[in-house]
């Protein structure tokens, strides 16, 4: 990955440590590695991050800010809860496909022997996506009439374990298998179980 020198150094250092975690998957990443990487000292990585935990915890804010903003966004849209739903789950696929090295972060592929803490924020970011669809399937059920053939909490569950099976499957295949693959069909199979007929 070449650096853009423009770009402020704690974005070329996180820039640095996704591209890493894609092209080196399963591998460690050390300071020292990322360092020559970003084309500067360990001494100067620690100058913008106090440790790598907090390195990790810069992409983690990262993948929040970005899927939460454009969540808020399909939630303002017009359509049913299940239109939503649908392109929320596609907006996590895609950017799953799009930051590989950042799907092992979602998937804890890359925090293994990272601190606790970074695993328990991104536990934290599915829970706030549960309880941000779990919301819009009740305020649905009351204001359009859905019904589900499962429980509320049921059906979040399950779509929530489909999206995480499938970044799983993205890892495991070092980036081969896409997350989007056949989704519209996955997506239509999905609806006819969850809809009653």
């Amino acid at each position: 990955m070449t650096t853009n020198n423009k770009k402020p150094r704690k974005q070329q250092i996180l820039e640095a440590l996704a591209h890493m975690l894609e092209v080196s998957p399963g591998a460690r990443i050390t300071t020292a590695a990322l360092a020559k990487e970003v084309g500067v000292s360990e001494a100067a990585l620690y100058r913008h991050f106090p440790s790598k935990s907090k390195m990790f915890e810069g992409l983690i804010e990262f993948i929040e800010q970005t899927l939460f903003t454009r969540i808020s966004m399909i939630n303002d849209e017009e359509g049913t809860a299940l239109d939503r739903c649908q392109k929320i789950i596609h907006l996590l696929l895609a950017f799953s496909e799009r930051n590989p090295g950042i799907t092992r972060i979602l998937t804890g592929d890359a925090l293994a022997g990272e601190t606790d803490r970074l695993r328990q924020r991104v536990i934290q970011l599915f829970d706030r996506l549960e309880t941000q669809l779990r919301q819009m399937f009740r305020t649905a059920e009351l204001e359009e009439g859905l019904k589900l053939v499962l429980s509320v909490n049921e059906t979040v569950a399950l779509l929530t374990a489909v999206v995480e099976g499938k970044m799983v499957q993205y890892v495991r295949s070092e980036f081969k298998r896409l997350p989007t693959e056949a989704w519209p069909n996955h997506w239509r199979g999905m609806i006819e179980g969850l809809e009653p007929r």
